[in-house]
Order: structure tokens, then C-alpha cells, then sequence
């Protein structure tokens, strides 16, 4: 479904000159999730940035559906190939009743049956059709990254990028919104890539990963070699590792009994 060929995306010129993906390829097949991870400027936003459409300046091969991808993309592109994004606080016209946020693709796109597919698209992913009229200040962290899915569905798109959708949700927030993707990926057969720095999102989602850095695909995994700690590369070991370490400690802190006013 998705076939990436020596990918390049740069920036700035001269001095400032900066190579934020470099040579990266990989491949995803219909309906798998295939993640992207790794330390924070690695590199795996701008490849969803430049696979969606919204970074023009790249080089390489891109392929989606057996057609090779332009720079410039045609509404047929986005129709089949929609975006979530990490801030669902930003994402969000702030003035836009959620009714106008998911009705502008529609009419973009000169769909009809408008207010059924609003209402599907909010059952979808767990909201009432009485959210139609409320205002994002009007909803959760979690219930507007909802709405964003919602919108990134209601065009019945065969390809999902979601770029650390729950990172900037409350971690209670974060475990509905992943079995929420899950489930949907699996109802309507979505081909998916999820950028993520967390390993542990990224094993409940994916059915593989690549790890990047400095702008290179350093490594592919399947899950069982990442639960199994299989890693071939040095950074790819670390940052197990790291991910490791950080879970026991949450788990420790967990364990701890509340501290007493003697002890404060």
C-alpha cells in the first residue's frame, strides 16, 4: 500500500543547511500498522509530513496504492489518505463548532448524505451526535483528539498517518484512544503508519517498527523482537533500554506507599 524509496527532506541552506530525513525506505502493506520511532528530531514526522502531502520539498520515491506520488497532490490523494495529528488542542479550529469541522471535508469534497456521515463518523469513535454543537474549548483533551479521528475518517480514507496521537493526552486518556485506533483500523481495514518516541504505544499498535536517527531508518523490527529485546543495532539496544529503565521506575513510584505529613 505505502512503498518509500531513499527518502530525502532538507532544510535551510549553506551554514544552515539541515538533512532531517535521510535515504530512508520502507515498505506497508495493506491493513498493518508499521511504526516509527525514536529520540525527539530523529526525523519521523517529517517522513509523515512529506508522505501527506504537506512538505513539497523532498526527494526520493514515494508510492502509495501502486501510483508514484508529486510533490503536488490532487484532492483524489486526500480523500484516500488522511492525517492525525499529535496536538489535539491545535488541530482544532478554535471558533469552529465541531458541526463545521467535520462538515468541511464533506463539502470539499462534494460528498452528500452530510449529516449521516457526521453522525457515523462521531459513533465511530465513541462521541454522541450531541457533540455536533459544541465548541472545542467545550471538550476533553481526549474527546477533541476523538473529534480529530472523526474528521480524518468521515472521508472513508484507506491510508492513516497519526503522528503521536496520545502524547499530549493525560496517560488515563491515552490507553482509550489507542484501543479506539486499534479498533478502527481493524473495522475498516486502514493501512496505518504511527510515529511515536513510546515503545510501549508503539507494541500495542504496530506489526513492525522502524527505529530512526539522525534522519536515517537504522533498523526494521517485527513486535516479538521488540518485546523480546532482539535489536541488532547499538542505538536501537540503548534505546530499549531506556524505555526499560523508565518503565520500572513508573512502576516503582507506583508501588510506593503515600508518603505521611511526618515524612513531607
Amino acid at each position: 500500500m505505502i512503498k518509500v524509496d531513499e527518502l530525502r527532506v532538507s532544510f535551510g541552506s549553506a551554514e544552515n543547511f539541515v538533512r532531517a530525513v535521510d535515504g530512508v525506505s520502507f515498505a506497508v502493506a495493506a491493513g498493518e500498522t508499521f511504526g516509527l520511532v525514536g529520540e525527539s528530531g530523529c526525523g519521523k514526522s517529517t517522513v509523515l509530513r512529506a508522505l501527506c502531502g504537506l512538505n513539497r520539498n523532498w526527494q526520493g520515491r514515494i508510492v502509495i496504492d501502486d501510483e508514484v506520488m508529486q510533490p503536488q497532490r490532487d484532492r483524489r490523494f486526500f480523500k484516500k489518505v488522511q492525517m492525525v495529528f499529535q496536538d489535539p488542542y491545535g488541530s482544532l479550529h478554535p471558533r469552529h463548532m465541531v458541526n463545521r469541522t467535520l462538515m468541511e471535508p464533506i463539502a470539499i469534497h462534494g460528498l452528500d448524505h452530510a449529516d449521516a456521515r457526521i453522525v457515523r463518523a462521531l459513533e465511530q469513535v465513541g462521541l454522541g451526535s450531541s457533540f455536533r454543537y459544541r465548541y472545542p474549548h467545550q471538550l476533553s483533551g481526549g474527546q477533541r483528539q476523538r473529534v480529530a479521528i472523526a474528521r480524518a475518517l468521515i472521508l472513508r480514507p484507506t491510508i492513516l498517518l497519526l503522528d503521536e496521537p496520545t502524547s499530549a493526552l493525560d496517560v488515563s486518556v491515552q490507553a482509550e484512544i489507542l484501543n479506539l485506533l486499534v479498533d478502527i483500523r481493524k473495522a475498516e481495514h486502514l493501512s496505518c503508519i504511527l510515529v511515536s518516541h513510546d515503545l510501549a504505544v508503539v507494541a500495542h499498535m504496530c506489526d513492525r517498527v522502524g527505529v530512526m536517527n539522525h534522519g536515517r531508518l537504522i533498523e526494521e523490527l517485527t513486535i516479538a523482537d521488540l518485546e523480546n529485546n532482539r535489536a541488532r543495532d547499538v542505538y536501537t539496544q540503548q534505546l530499549l533500554r531506556a524505555s526499560l529503565s523508565y518503565d520500572r521506575r513508573l512502576k516503582a513510584e507506583e508501588e510506593l506507599p503515600p508518603m505521611g505529613h511526618d515524612a513531607q
